[in-house]
């Protein structure tokens, strides 16, 4: 009995060791995941001098992280760490959030910008979060020649 209370105090031992160990080399803050954008935006959302930004909200929508990728290619994986915090406290859950851009003004969005967010709160060491830039500013494009339009049909 006692060889047997002396292997359970030493497995509680090593995994206490392996779990302190796991959350010092991930740091207090460490995200990844993927950015998504759909068809019908990514020649737009890829063109020339556009900047994606990433960022992380907390629950009061302050941000507390940004990561600029200038030029990017959709999918865009992400990684973003403890240097990328602009805040020391990470109290709760945060959301993360995706502007795509030409003129580099995050939290103002004008007609052409992408942006989007997840659909979940996180937690501040988040893997594979995936997140769709798919709403856009500015004129809505109805396709041509396609039966069911809503806004052909409805004016009939």
């Amino acid at each position: 009995m006692k060889k047997i209370l002396i292997a359970a105090a030493a497995a509680s031992v090593i995994a206490c060791a392996f779990c302190l160990a796991r959350s010092v080399s991930e740091g207090r803050f460490n995200i990844s995941g993927t950015v998504t954008v759909p068809d019908r935006l990514v020649r737009m959302a890829e063109s020339d001098n556009n900047s994606c930004a990433i960022i992380v909200k907390n629950e009061a929508d302050v941000p507390v992280a940004i990561k600029r990728v200038v030029n990017p290619k959709f999918p865009l994986a992400f990684t973003m760490g403890e240097e990328d915090l602009l805040a020391e406290s990470l109290d709760g859950a945060l959301k993360l959030e995706v502007q795509i851009n030409n003129h580099g003004q995050l939290g103002l969005i004008k007609q052409g910008d992408i942006f989007g967010s997840s659909e979940e709160m996180i937690k501040p060491n988040a893997k594979n979060v995936l997140v769709q830039a798919d709403k856009t500013m500015g004129r809505v494009q109805l396709a041509r020649n396609v039966k069911g339009n809503f806004f052909r049909t409805a004016a009939r």
